[in-house]
């Protein structure tokens, strides 16, 4: 029932909640209103207050009985007895409950609306600080609360998530009549052909009947004679954005989902299809069409509206990241493809090298271009330098015309300096090493951070070998990264009021890249390195380091919710710009933020603080 403001027992709960802190904290006429603000409820034992993934609006203050709140796995987390609220976190989640809340025995509990409690928290701060969680815990009910989620299907959701049934295998020497007849039985469109559990080709319904029917092929052929041998794969953990641009590409209907070598299932273009948000596979697959660096950049146009879509739809920084980069390589894959239709097949192997965001997966809008060639070592520079370098232009100059525009720095393959063989890189890079001056410290925020888009990706992998086998460990080098990263600090005061850019085309604004999400991406890089570890993609980076022990599982996820946070808040600000038709950048002005926002953009700039001054404990010997 609701309380009656005319009602004696009025008074007693007054009186009650004066007696129980934080709400002794309120002021006389506060907690007048809030008492006429009540409802009451009872629980019968046994009775439940909250499940996981249930919506409420509603703090709940025991007045008599008891809670007990459970995870979802059952494991108990809290007590809440007489005086004790119940649905803080889910009310700092935005109403999202992920434990589960009941009553031991009868309980009287009052109930404030979540409206209430937020206008509270507003105006009093020692009754927010009573309820505030600290620092990354804090930011992870704020992600919640924001509704970031897995809501915009081929962008958010994994391949693995599509694999229903385990692969059928057979043999390369089962006949084909055999094999159409296990196809039939099994109901399936594709047969994988393994050898020791290993993928070595696959049979498909358009083999038997291209390869087979149609040239007149005996039944008992081999199936190992028709098959397509080596297929194109896709890890299971890709984004299904990422296998259905691969079967676009390169005009395939079924493709072998492995985990490593092994094959786990099989992935068709219909299963895909029946996905949705395709967007972004759209405008890949344009580009892709497209005959001239021209026809790329219109290509590339909707590109802007792309994102804004998928902020809206409320995708994630790491899937946006990993769809608008996957754009990006696939306009540098189409580039290349033009520059080898025109000047010929590349006379050495090599690999394209995509670096920094690129390099990470981490690109949320077209930005200046940072690539690299990496040769193979049987090549002639006087015979097959030419080649190599009329190549290099050609695919920079598109890139520049498709609006990735010529890198400031010259980091680029068509300076002569960034085409080097695998011998060459490997010197290069043990000198940054061996001897970081401020040069190779400036070279190692780009260049540590590389993939393969395009060629040879085992010359890559080669050469990635060699520089982890180097830098693990390396005390000089790493102690020499981490005081470079400093020079990105967040921009917090000693008060913890935020600090803006003081003067210039963008006074008054936060740099939400260079004094938040780069310095996050800076430890991450460190401790990647330190560990030996191959993965680039900072959040990726950060949970393979806690995984080796290189930093805590705390301070692991309290980075990854302030670069979760911050990149969050730089989308959210680039998708306003982009729906006013403005280009987006990263100069965030804070009056776009509400005061939770800027309560948690505060939270994620105090963890930086607190794990830069941890990394330089670590790798400096506490000098900053």
């Amino acid at each position: 029932m609701t309380a009656d403001p005319a009602a004696p027992e009025l008074a007693d709960i007054r009186d009650f909640l004066a007696g129980h802190h934080p709400f002794d904290l309120l002021p006389p006429g506060e907690l007048d209103t809030l008492t006429r603000q009540l409802t009451i409820r009872y629980l019968k034992k046994g009775a439940i207050l909250m499940e996981p993934g249930e919506r409420i609006g509603h703090l709940s203050i025991v007045r008599s009985g008891a809670l007990e709140t459970h995870d979802p796995e059952g494991a108990l987390l809290a007590h809440a007895g007489e005086g004790d609220a119940a649905g803080v976190r889910a009310l700092l989640r935005g109403g999202l409950a992920v434990n589960r809340i009941a009553a031991i025995e009868d309980t009287l509990i009052y109930q404030l609306p979540a409206a209430a409690f937020d206008r509270l928290r507003e105006a009093h701060a020692s009754f927010a600080y009573f309820f505030a969680p600290q620092g990354g815990e804090r930011l992870r009910g704020a992600m919640a609360a924001a509704g970031v989620g897995d809501q915009v299907g081929l962008t958010t959701r994994r391949v693995a998530d599509l694999v229903r049934r385990e692969p059928v295998l057979a043999p390369p020497d089962m006949t084909v009549a055999e094999a159409a007849a296990r196809m039939r039985r099994e109901g399936i469109s594709s047969l994988l052909i393994a050898e020791e559990g290993r993928l070595t080709g696959i049979l498909t319904d358009r083999d038997l009947r291209n390869r087979v029917l149609a040239e007149g092929r005996a039944g008992d052929t081999a199936v190992a004679d028709v098959m397509t041998p080596r297929p194109l794969t896709v890890p299971a953990t890709a984004f299904l954005f990422e296998a259905l641009m691969l079967l676009t590409r390169h005009g395939i209907h079924h493709m072998p989902v492995v985990r490593g070598d092994v094959p786990v299932g099989v992935l068709t273009s219909t299963d895909l299809l029946r996905t949705q948000t395709r967007s972004v596979v759209y405008v890949a697959s344009d580009i892709h069409k497209r005959d001239s660096a021209e026809g790329i950049s219109k290509a590339l146009a909707p590109l802007p509206s792309v994102v804004l879509d998928l902020v809206e739809a409320g995708a994630g920084a790491y899937a946006i990241g990993h769809a608008v980069t996957a754009v990006a390589d696939s306009a540098t894959q189409r580039l290349i493809q033009l520059a080898e239709a025109e000047l010929g097949p590349p006379p050495v192997p090599y690999a394209w090298m995509a670096l920094g965001s690129q390099g990470r997966n981490e690109q949320t809008a077209r930005s200046d271009q940072d690539n690299a060639l990496l040769i193979a070592d049987d090549f002639d520079p006087d015979v097959h330098g030419p080649w190599f370098r009329a190549m290099a232009e050609r695919v920079c100059d598109g890139l520049n015309t498709a609006g990735f525009v010529w890198c400031p720095g010259g980091i680029m393959a068509k300076t002569d300096r960034w085409r080097q063989t695998l011998s060459e890189w490997k010197r290069t890079f043990a000198g940054w090493i061996d001897r970081p001056d401020p040069e190779a410290l400036m070279y190692a925020s780009v260049f540590f951070d590389l993939r393969a888009v395009h060629g040879r990706a085992e010359l890559l992998e080669d050469l990635q070998a060699e520089v982890l086998r180097r830098a693990q460990g390396s005390r000089l080098f790493l102690g020499h990264l981490t005081g470079n990263a400093l020079t990105h600090q967040p921009p917090l005061g000693l008060f913890r009021n935020l600090v803006l850019i003081g003067s210039g085309e963008h006074r008054k604004t936060l740099d939400l890249k260079h004094t938040g999400i780069v310095p996050v991406v800076d430890l991450a890089r460190i401790y990647a390195l330190d560990a030996g570890l191959a993965a680039v993609n900072t959040r990726d980076r950060l949970a393979a380091a806690r995984d080796a022990g290189k930093i805590s599982e705390g301070g692991a996820r309290d980075l990854i919710d302030a670069l979760d946070f911050l990149s969050l808040i730089r989308l959210r600000h680039q998708a306003r710009q982009i729906r006013d038709g403005r280009p987006a950048d990263n100069f965030l002005p804070p009056d776009e933020l509400s005061g939770f926002e800027r309560g948690h953009l505060k939270d994620a700039f105090s963890v930086i603080k607190a794990m830069q001054a941890a990394a330089v404990a670590a790798y400096r010997g506490g000098r900053g």
